[in-house]
């Protein structure tokens, strides 16, 4: 026989830990077995199917339910903005949902006598107004049920908001959708688990509520006479039918707590979020405020736009971000800089997501400054693409253009279109966790040029793809491009990218404009190191003297053209103009270095060395195969490097 393995993993418990658990856990499960036990199973029937049983239960089901009704009503608002907004007073509005869960019940039932009834400080005017009066009516139990039943269902749905990341409905803002579009298509769906959790312990607890019902609505058979009273009026008459009661009651809260499977205390998961396989957007939701982005567009194919719609943007950006951006209608501005200059802020500064910057925004003859991001026709891809889980890449793509106002068989019928043209359109039917990153790269693609936007804004979009699909979408986005009325700006760390799609690259650095140039002018004269050795180049920054370049990180670089002394500049050195050697090498070169060879990496059909040396800064040397074997080169080996003065390109700063 094959001996069994045991399925146990994880350190072991240790003793004084182990020993108090289980004492907790038999602590719990104690009671739990009393009634089990005490549980007089032959009459158990008879004593559930009794006439004030079966009463009391439908009575705590109707209660329970509007309970339920009444704080989904008012606590899911109140989730979304205590997890969404910042206001004052935010921790004591949570300790006051809070509250009501450490509040004995009774004396939640005292507060709202004493707020609601005959006597209290709504009572007399809810009752001369309109004829209710609450307490001792079943309206008084619901009150009472939804006021200590509540906060489960926001605390749960407030955990829920808290991890969804607020991308994906600034994502679906930025496609045209309005807040309250935004809050039923994206924001609930993503967090139903957390939601349909919430309502499920809201439900139990409103249908066990025994304090706050008794002492606020009291105890009249029919009407405030739920499941739980009729447990205490039984344990006096006969204790036996209480004890078959609460095992109603308790295998209802245990159906509830094992359903849920602990989710009540998890967040949304992204990639299970929603029903899995084919689906569409919901049939029906609210749509106020909703206007098209760019409206006259309606009636182009996809990659033929006719450009008549010109929309030049001129941008003022302040806060941390500082510069002022025009560009005339069809441009494509590729947007670079190292982590933290400022790039993605100045995108959010654009949609008008971010308090760090603030941009006075026009577009064409349209001021969008004080709108909201909705409504200003700014589409945004961010890094990760934020498609919704919870559609299908069909439904991703039509959503901007149905939150526009298209009808439904249109704008499926564009979308599909779009992904057809990327490649992509075989994925239709697919959910995000069902495609690969870069298929869901260019689905997000797909669903902001569907929407033919004022401004497109795209942060690293061909980032997840590998070369031969980067390449394929590359030139389906160029091809877009030349027709677009609009400005487009891409942030992106690829240099291939930054030449083949912009007609002009802006460098920031800390916030501010370094550079702003087209492709070839900062290609050949870049303004920062991170840009010139983004694009492969060696670059020093160094300060003029009499000799040459004096070098920031040490040493002294030799240049052809001097330059006045105490000039700040950059020199640029192609890794093709440094020369290897195994010993020192004489005739022309002015530059030369000893050093040691610490990288050797591919670059296409050559090899990148990096070269460290004691007497200058890094130096990186591209050279052939063969050459690399010939001069034995590997990792430790000690080398000379040269650099003639004229293969310097020095750029003043």
């Amino acid at each position: 026989m094959r001996r069994l393995r045991s399925r146990t993993t994880g350190p072991r418990a240790p003793i004084a830990l182990a020993v108090p658990a289980l004492l907790a856990i038999a602590f719990l499960l104690l009671p739990l077995i009393g009634i089990l036990a005490r549980t007089s199973w032959g009459d158990l029937g008879t004593h559930l199917t009794s006439p004030g049983t079966t009463q009391a239960l439908k009575l705590s089901l109707l209660v329970s339910f509007w309970a339920l009704g009444l704080s989904l009503l008012l606590g899911v608002p109140l989730a979304w903005l205590l997890a969404r907004t910042e206001f004052p007073g935010k921790t004591f509005v949570r300790s006051l949902v809070l509250l009501p869960m450490v509040l004995p019940p009774t004396v939640g039932g005292v507060a709202l006598l004493l707020a609601f009834g005959r006597r209290g400080l709504l009572g007399p005017w809810l009752e001369d107004a309109f004829g209710i009066t609450l307490p001792f009516h079943t309206s008084g139990a619901v009150l009472a049920a939804t006021f200590v039943a509540m906060p489960f269902l926001v605390i749960s749905l407030e955990g829920a908001l808290g991890g969804l990341r607020p991308r994906y409905e600034e994502t679906a803002s930025s496609l045209g959708a309005s807040p309250v579009r935004v809050f039923f298509t994206v924001t609930l769906p993503m967090v139903a688990p957390g939601l349909a959790a919430g309502a499920a312990l809201t439900w139990a607890r409103a249908l066990g509520e025994f304090g706050a019902t008794i002492t606020f609505a009291g105890n009249l058979p029919g009407t405030t006479q739920t499941l739980p009273l009729q447990v205490y009026l039984l344990l006096q008459d006969d204790p036996e039918a209480a004890t078959s009661v609460s095992l109603l009651l308790l295998a209802i809260a245990m159906l509830v707590l094992i359903g849920l499977r602990g989710r009540w205390t998890g967040t949304p998961n992204a990639a299970t979020a929603g029903p899995r396989g084919p689906a569409d957007e919901p049939a029906s939701v609210p749509s106020q405020d909703v206007r098209p982005a760019a409206p006259d567009h309606a009636e182009a194919e996809p990659g033929t736009e006719t450009g008549r719609d010109n929309w030049p943007l001129h941008a003022e950006v302040t806060g941390f971000n500082q510069l002022t951006l025009d560009a005339g209608a069809g441009t494509t501005i590729a947007v670079v800089g190292p982590n933290g200059a400022g790039k993605t802020t100045l995108l959010r500064a654009l949609l008008g997501l971010t308090p760090r910057a603030h941009a006075a925004l026009q577009l064409g003859k349209l001021d969008v400054s004080t709108l909201p991001t909705h409504r200003r026709g700014v589409a945004w891809v961010p890094q990760d693409g934020a498609l919704f889980p919870h559609l299908s890449a069909l439904a991703n793509t039509a959503y901007g253009l149905r939150a526009q106002g298209m009808a439904r068989a249109e704008a499926r019928r564009r979308a599909q279109e779009w992904l057809d043209r990327l490649g992509v359109g075989h994925l239709s039917a697919r959910k995000p966790s069902q495609v690969s990153g870069g298929q869901a790269q260019r689905i997000a693609l797909a669903r902001a040029l569907a929407t033919r936007p004022r401004l497109l804004l795209l942060d690293e979009p061909l980032a997840a793809l590998d070369q031969t699909t980067r390449a394929h979408v590359r030139h389906t986005l160029r091809t877009h491009l030349n027709g677009f009325g609009g400005v487009c700006l891409i942030v992106t760390h690829d240099p291939v990218e930054a030449v083949s799609l912009a007609d002009r690259v802006l460098v920031l650095e800390d916030g501010h404009v370094l550079q702003d140039a087209p492709p070839g002018e900062v290609t050949r004269h870049p303004h920062s190191p991170w840009v010139a050795r983004m694009l492969g180049r060696n670059a020093w920054p160094g300060t003029a003297t009499a000799e040459g370049l004096r070098l920031h990180d040490g040493g002294l670089l030799v240049i052809a053209d001097p330059l006045p002394a105490g000039t700040a500049a950059l020199a640029v050195i192609a890794p093709e103009a440094v020369s290897v050697h195994r010993t020192e090498p004489g005739g022309s070169p002015r530059n030369i270095w000893a050093g040691t060879v610490r990288e050797i990496t591919t670059s296409g059909s050559r090899l990148r060395v990096l070269i460290t040396s004691p007497q200058a800064p890094d130096l990186v040397a591209e050279i052939t195969p063969q050459a690399a074997a010939e001069l034995g080169l590997a990792d430790g080996v000690p080398v000379w490097t040269s650099v003639k003065a004229t293969e310097t390109t020095v750029v003043t700063l």
